[in-house]
């Protein structure tokens, strides 16, 4: 996760089926709201995004990455939990191997020690601002 002082590089796969797009919930409790964002994580020293987008996959939900195409470069100055963060995107737009995964509802999966929440929500919930896609500028991608 993040550390103090610290800019971290990740990699994010964007995945859209029709109006949906394919997000994991999180919250913070200093807010306390709910926020949703794609998924992926960190790229680790020695690993390029786009390898790092595939094992973050692969890692978290088992899932193996098609028609993979990268989007661009954002960068996310925020505050999570009260805590000061810094992070640099590597944005793609992907699709998934396997047909199943677009038919779920939710998927639950682990991250570390915490269980987290992956589900298709219709684009116009964050559009509208009745959820929150994070960053922001993702919503500039759909």
């Amino acid at each position: 996760m993040h550390q103090s002082g610290q800019i971290r590089l990740i990699a994010l796969g964007l995945i859209r089926n029709g109006e949906y797009i394919f997000v994991s919930q999180g919250y913070d409790y200093a807010k306390g709201a709910y926020f949703y964002r794609a998924l992926g994580g960190g790229v680790e020293f020695g690993e390029n995004s786009l390898v790092a987008l595939k094992r973050e996959f692969q890692e978290e939900i088992q899932a193996e990455l098609n028609h993979i195409e990268y989007l661009g470069c954002l960068e996310n100055i925020f505050t999570y939990n009260g805590q000061p963060c810094h992070e640099v995107i590597q944005l793609y737009k992907c699709g998934f191997t396997d047909p199943k995964l677009y038919q779920l509802e939710r998927l639950v999966f682990k991250e570390g020690k915490h269980e987290k929440v992956a589900l298709w929500i219709n684009i116009k919930h964050f559009q509208s601002g009745s959820l929150k896609l994070v960053p922001e500028e993702f919503l500039d991608y759909l």
